[in-house]
């Protein structure tokens, strides 16, 4: 799918190949459906590159301690790739003045990151230029 060039965007992330295929979302695009990609910070510029009218949002832990915490608790990564992702959350979250958006996500609170993303797409339905999205 690289080769053939059928991602929006990928990326090898942590030594794993992530990416979002075309043809999963410009039929939603042309027929002027809300899409929502989750992409990490390269993912969202190559995003923006590619559809500068795009509304890119940030999801941030609280605090860098709180990232660590939850990290820790999964039990899932080493500490020395534990490590790295906390490294490399604290240069992500240096790209925020990228973003149009910021929403603090809370342990435990995604119905709170749900209800701040309907805002956002309905504030930006709302707009007096409305983004038009086509691939």
């Amino acid at each position: 799918m690289i080769d053939n060039q059928q991602f929006l965007e990928w990326a090898s992330v942590y030594g794993n190949y992530y990416g979002v295929p075309k043809n999963e979302v410009s039929p939603a695009l042309s027929k002027g459906v809300d899409t929502i990609v989750k992409v990490d910070v390269q993912g969202a510029a190559t995003i923006k590159k590619i559809l500068p009218q795009a509304i890119c949002i940030f999801l941030m832990p609280p605090s860098l301690e709180a990232l660590e915490k939850r990290l820790k608790g999964r039990r899932s990564e080493c500490s020395q790739d534990l490590a790295l992702r906390l490294a490399r959350a604290e240069a992500e979250i240096a790209s925020l003045p990228f973003f149009d958006y910021v929403i603090i996500s809370h342990q435990n609170k995604l119905d709170e990151v749900i209800s701040q993303i309907d805002a956002i797409v309905a504030a930006e339905k709302c707009r007096v230029r409305h983004r038009t999205l086509e691939l």
